[in-house]
């Protein structure tokens, strides 16, 4: 007679946690996002976990080195530019107007911030092991690639405005020590170059995920510092600038997930190996079953 008492009460005391559970797919999913980002923001604020090994004498050689590269420019090279720019043929002027909408940190901040949406929603308890963790890899590399493109972004849009640099030609001539210092002014935003910044910041931080894409990326990144130019939108030590702090920002970023053991080893700042396409195929087929998706 105890047994069936026994059973009934195991089943009253799990009624409450079932309960508890959204019950509609749409609140299973949000509680999904909620969980990992919360997690995420665990797991990149807590203390280091390693010690990375200092900046070299040349890396900090060469920040010095550009620095004195910017300065030099405003004197020697920003007018000459700005006036070559200037003269350039209208169908020149146009082309490049096209290419330099790719500098826009939209491009790279949308689809990336997308991604990790999906891989929060999709991360469940309910998931494998080993799905959980090809997911949270590849949330891991994406959460790095948002970060070290949008932190000096965010940087830049910040100082460029309270520096107070003239563009090209702002009332009719162009004066390379032109300064309205706070006056947040489109027109008074030239230093350092945002699109400049986003475009060499993709470069160092895809380029750290995925070596081979290197060339191509460096190569993007430089049409879009010449295309700044090009449309007397900057000054050449604008983009110089603008490219000195995407550098020191991204490897700032790098750094900082080396330190917890995130995506980069804290020895040589190296990517670990990446899960490859057939086994996260896999883990994406199984976290959706598991989430209750159809596909």
């Amino acid at each position: 007679m105890n047994a069936p008492d026994a059973r009934l009460e195991k089943t009253d005391s799990t009624r409450p946690r079932q309960a508890a559970r959204p019950a509609s797919l749409a609140g299973r999913l949000a509680e999904n996002a909620a969980r990992n980002f919360d997690q995420w923001f665990r797991a990149l604020t807590r203390p280091p976990l390693a010690s990375c090994a200092p900046p070299s004498a040349f890396a900090m050689a060469a920040i010095v080195a550009t620095l004195v590269v910017v300065v030099a420019s405003m004197f020697l090279v920003d007018a000459t530019a700005s006036e070559w720019a200037r003269h350039e043929p209208n169908w020149f002027r146009d082309m490049f107007e096209k290419i330099t909408d790719f500098g826009l940190s939209g491009w790279f901040l949308f689809p990336l911030g997308f991604l990790l949406l999906v891989q929060a929603v999709l991360i469940s308890p309910q998931s494998k092991c080993l799905t959980q963790g090809v997911l949270v890899t590849l949330a891991a590399r994406f959460g790095f690639l948002f970060l070290a493109i949008g932190v000096p972004g965010l940087f830049v849009t910040i100082v460029k405005r309270a520096i107070g640099r003239a563009r090209p030609y702002v009332g009719g001539h162009d004066d390379p020590f032109s300064y309205a210092p706070f006056v947040w002014r489109p027109e008074y935003a030239s230093m350092p170059s945002g699109h400049a910044t986003t475009a060499v910041a993709a470069a160092i931080a895809i380029g750290a995920i995925w070596p081979r894409t290197r060339i191509l990326m460096w190569l993007y990144a430089a049409t879009i510092m010449i295309s700044r130019v090009a449309v007397l939108a900057h000054h050449v030590s604008d983009v110089i600038a603008g490219a000195l702090i995407a550098v020191i920002g991204a490897y700032l970023v790098r750094r900082w997930f080396a330190a917890r053991r995130l995506v980069f080893s804290p020895k040589d700042l190296q990517a670990s190996t990446a899960p490859s396409l057939p086994r996260i195929t896999g883990a994406l087929r199984e976290a959706i079953a598991s989430a209750g998706l159809k596909y």
